[in-house]
């Protein structure tokens, strides 16, 4: 389906008309080698994780008793520690060029794998906690520099289908994992060990995978080569270099990365986490414990089927536009959750099917969009300052959450939730307009964005 070529584009050739010949369309079809290697650790590393995280929930709530309020700080924790180092890994990849993301992206992904072996050893809350606060400390460092290669090795105009394959590839290991698990914890005598050690296991082979096979500098696309989509700063000629280790303060400045900033943070405000939802549906319709691992299932599917067309659709239609439609997606999820339409399997279906359509539209077309506002000498810096602002809000949401499901019960909270996206969508609508400081022929455009 998709053609593996690590090579740069050749030259583009133009019809009279303005229009790209056929041999141009099929370089700009390909997806570079670099891409593809680094989905494959993702999908390696994503069965580990995944794995864990299928049945942490459960685990935590009706192994150690939690409450819901312990529960959302845990679980704030497990999403949110990374933001406190993306910029750090960020700025630290920046500083070696494509050697420095391969190195602090390996860090970052041994860090993890050593964190899984620590769940079989540590049975109290608080070590659980640091052992959580570790292992997501890894996903941190790894996450910006892994994207700045990707943004890196893709050519501008389908950065989109770029973060699309990749995030395919990541979700079908994010699809394998919970199935590993719920087999694990079937067949054996003691089933949460016996996960947290495959965990490590599958771990350590993406690592290998990593520092065997992706190159240590990534190639960067050539940025003229756009095609009619990516009106904007790459039909514009070059960009203008940032000075060498921009600080965050001046990408900020930038008008892009601050309004991109804002949207994430003021959606993942009212994005309730994964676990916090699957734990809402095990309650609503009593699920028994051994079937819990495989609700992820439902989201990881849909997420795989429709992240390659959504990358699509935002490299053609517009990312932040995308984005936006995402969060709208989402809203509809926690319509079904709160709608009293009765409990049984097409409520479990049309919830999982829209919270995997959610991330296929705003998880690697977030990055895209990055990707196109910021220099490539700072790209990591760049993704990291987005993403920073999105986990904090994240870990912010989770804590709240908790509070709100421990005080006034999962429904109340919910519907805070659904309340709260509602609003931060038509603000995020309204920093995203096409008209204003974001417009303009030097500027990205709707399309590139």
């Amino acid at each position: 389906m998709y053609l593996a070529d690590g090579r740069p584009a050749p030259a583009t050739s133009v019809s009279p008309g303005g229009r790209r010949t056929g041999r141009s369309r099929r370089v700009r079809a390909a997806v570079p080698s670099t891409v593809l290697v680094l989905g494959t650790v993702s999908l390696i590393t994503d069965i580990s994780s995944e794995m864990v995280t299928a049945v942490l929930p459960l685990y935590l709530v009706a192994e150690l008793g939690l409450s819901p309020l312990g529960f959302g700080v845990l679980d704030g924790v497990y999403n949110g520690v990374s933001a406190l180092v993306r910029l750090v890994g960020g700025r630290l990849s920046d500083r070696g060029g494509g050697a420095g993301h391969k190195a602090v992206a390996a860090v970052g992904y041994g860090l993890s794998a050593l964190c899984k072996p620590l769940l079989l050893l540590v049975h109290s809350l608080p070590l659980i906690g640091a052992v959580l606060a570790v292992d997501r400390t890894g996903k941190g460092l790894r996450t910006a520099p892994r994207d700045a290669m990707i943004s890196l090795a893709a050519e501008p105009a389908a950065r989109g289908r770029a973060f699309g394959v990749h995030r395919a590839m990541d979700t079908a290991g994010a699809l394998c994992g919970p199935l590993v698990a719920f087999v694990l914890l079937r067949a054996a005598a003691e089933g949460y060990d016996a996960v947290f050690t495959v965990s490590f296991c599958v771990a350590v082979l993406g690592v290998v995978v990593l520092l065997l096979f992706v190159p240590g500098r990534a190639l960067p696309a050539a940025e003229g080569t756009a095609g009619p989509a990516s009106a904007g700063p790459t039909s514009a000629g070059p960009r203008t270099p940032a000075a060498p280790r921009t600080p965050v303060r001046a990408l900020l400045g930038r008008p892009e990365i601050r309004r991109l900033t804002a949207c994430a943070v003021l959606l993942g405000l009212t994005t309730v986490s994964d676990s916090f939802l699957y734990l809402t549906l095990q309650r609503r319709l009593d699920l028994p414990a051994g079937w819990f691992p495989l609700l992820p299932l439902g989201t990881a599917a849909a997420f795989l089927s429709l992240a390659v067309p959504m990358g699509a659709i935002a490299d053609r239609l517009g990312r932040r536009r995308l984005f936006l439609a995402g969060h709208l997606v989402l809203l509809c999820a926690y319509g079904l959750l709160l709608a009293p339409l009765g409990d049984g399997a097409a409520l479990v279906c049309a919830v999982l099917v829209l919270h995997g359509a959610f991330y296929a539209a705003t998880d690697g077309v977030l990055a895209a969009a990055t990707a196109d506002a910021v220099p490539e000498d700072a790209r990591g810096s760049g993704l990291a300052v987005v993403q920073t602002g999105q986990t904090a809000a994240r870990f912010v949401c989770s804590l709240a959450f908790g509070a709100a499901w421990t005080a006034w019960g999962d429904h109340t909270a919910v519907l805070a939730a659904a309340v709260g996206l509602a609003l931060a969508a038509a603000l995020s609508a309204r920093l995203l307009r096409p008209a204003g400081p974001m417009a303009g022929p030097n500027s990205p455009s709707e399309h590139t964005s």
